[in-house]
């Protein structure tokens, strides 16, 4: 499900966190799907709990994930993401398609990788 690299810099909290928002996004985790107990996921990939709890607190803080307390935590509706995630990956978005213009590739070409990527995008 999750693999950890642990040559990245990033935080093994951080590389939790974007590999479980990165299969969420994919679709692989579905909305309002249960996400792997704490103790089974930290179990699962010989880390501490404390190191998944913080993930799922970051996940639950940007709105990809609801805990419902003694139930567990479940992936989020897409509607409540947090604006301000979606406003920095915009921010981001924007610059990489100034750069891809930059360096050649046309609006055209650009928006039809858009019009691929949305067929595989679950709205």
């Amino acid at each position: 499900m999750l693999n950890l690299d642990y040559r990245d810099a990033r935080p093994i909290y951080e590389q939790v966190r974007d590999g479980l928002r990165r299969l969420m996004v994919s679709g692989i985790i579905q909305e309002g799907e249960q996400l792997p107990t704490v103790r089974a996921m930290a179990t699962n990939l010989a880390i501490n709990p404390n190191t998944i709890q913080r993930a799922y607190e970051l996940l639950e803080a940007e709105g990809y994930v609801s805990s419902v307390p003694g139930k567990g935590s479940f992936a989020a509706p897409h509607h409540q993401v947090d604006s301000a995630r979606r406003d920095g990956l915009l921010r981001v978005f924007d610059d990489t398609a100034t750069e891809l213009m930059f360096l050649g590739l046309s609006a055209d070409a650009l928006s039809q990788r858009l019009s691929k990527l949305d067929g595989g995008v679950r709205q």
